[in-house]
């Protein structure tokens, strides 16, 4: 398989993931977005120019789509307001984090998982910091906005966006280091011991 076959498979699980995920942030499978965003920039950083947008844009469309589908308008939707457009910057921080440890990524073992569980950790809180901000101090959804509901509110939400982030991105982790075994002729999973 060629870099670029290679890339645009990735991309299109990466695009399937977030599509059938994102349709409802609550559902019984979490929204997988973030974790789409940083591993985007791990696995697609030499088609951010275009593969970041497209990303961007289906994950608009996805959300217009749940949201009219449900009868509403777009535009006047609880979670469309002048704060999501900042989603742009804050999907971007994710990208950037994805992108910080394919620099940095010296191949499988605990330096490489340090650093992704610390790339992820940094790109997830800065990613809450703009997504989260800006909605609680740029929408009219807080009546009274101060700097200890924003604190709380950052607080309260960012453990359960991190988690999440983190189960999808271990997930693919764990099947990076699968196919990379398989391609070095390495059974996938050590035998057991006798």
């Amino acid at each position: 398989m060629t870099a670029t076959s290679r890339r645009a498979l990735i991309l299109v699980l990466l695009a399937a993931l977030m599509a059938t995920t994102r349709v409802h942030h609550f559902a019984a499978v979490p929204d997988a977005s973030w974790a789409v965003f940083f591993l985007g920039g791990f696995y697609l950083r030499d088609w951010t120019r275009w593969a970041f947008p497209a990303l961007m844009a289906l994950a608009v469309l996805v959300d217009a789509l749940v949201i009219t589908a449900q009868g509403l308008s777009f535009w006047q939707h609880y979670c469309i307001s002048p704060a999501y457009w900042a989603l742009v910057p804050a999907h971007l921080a994710l990208w950037g984090g994805g992108w910080w440890l394919r620099n940095h990524h010296r191949g499988i073992g605990p330096r490489s998982l340090g650093l992704g569980a610390a790339s992820l950790l940094v790109s997830v809180a800065l990613c809450h910091l703009v997504a989260q901000g800006s909605f609680y101090w740029l929408s009219a959804s807080v009546p009274a906005p101060d700097l200890a509901g924003w604190w709380k509110n950052y607080s309260d939400w960012l453990p359960a966006y991190l988690g999440v982030a983190a189960l999808y991105a271990g997930l693919a982790a764990a099947a990076h280091a699968t196919v990379a075994r398989l391609q070095a002729g390495q059974p996938a999973l050590d035998a057991p011991r006798r």
